[in-house]
């Protein structure tokens, strides 16, 4: 029952719409994590979410991070080198929350799947997404009503960051 409430077979996503066009481009990256790029992920992840698996909290991350921050930047820069994303960054864990104020809890509609993510894995892809929308942005690869919705939200986020 629980399966076939959170876990119910995926539809195919229509694709008859897309064109075959494709526009080739080659971009090069420069590979190797600044510090500044780092202090910038791990202050992104918000200090009290709850962690996952390996229990590294955010906040005890964020407090030491002047000590950790040279591993931590071997460690992202490694893996941006060799192309790999490690597999303990990939594990998540899987709770079911139950909604407040619900009357029934026999209920399975009373009850939310809240996946957490690993915190190193959060701060590795907000640094990966910075730089593919930096690469999009400079490359003109979205439209100009695409690119103002994302500099709202990026504003956005980055006055709640300011604010925490």
């Amino acid at each position: 029952m629980l399966r076939e409430k959170f876990f119910s077979s995926l539809s195919q996503a229509d694709v008859n719409d897309i064109s075959d066009s494709f526009i080739s481009l080659t971009v090069s990256s420069n590979s190797h994590i600044s510090k500044n790029e780092m202090k910038w992920a791990i202050r992104w992840v918000k200090a009290n979410k709850a962690s996952n698996v390996s229990e590294i909290s955010n906040k005890a991350l964020q407090a030491n991070l002047t000590e950790l921050i040279s591993v931590l930047m071997s460690l992202f820069n490694a893996c941006m080198i060799h192309k790999y994303h490690l597999k303990q960054f990939k594990k998540t864990q899987t709770i079911m929350l139950c909604k407040s104020k619900k009357s029934d809890y026999i209920n399975l509609k009373t009850y939310q799947l809240i996946a957490l993510l690993d915190i190193m894995n959060k701060a590795l892809e907000s640094i990966m997404i910075k730089r593919l929308n930096d690469i999009t942005e400079t490359h003109h690869m979205l439209l100009n009503a695409q690119i103002k919705m994302r500099c709202k939200w990026f504003m956005i986020l980055m006055l709640n960051l300011l604010v925490d």
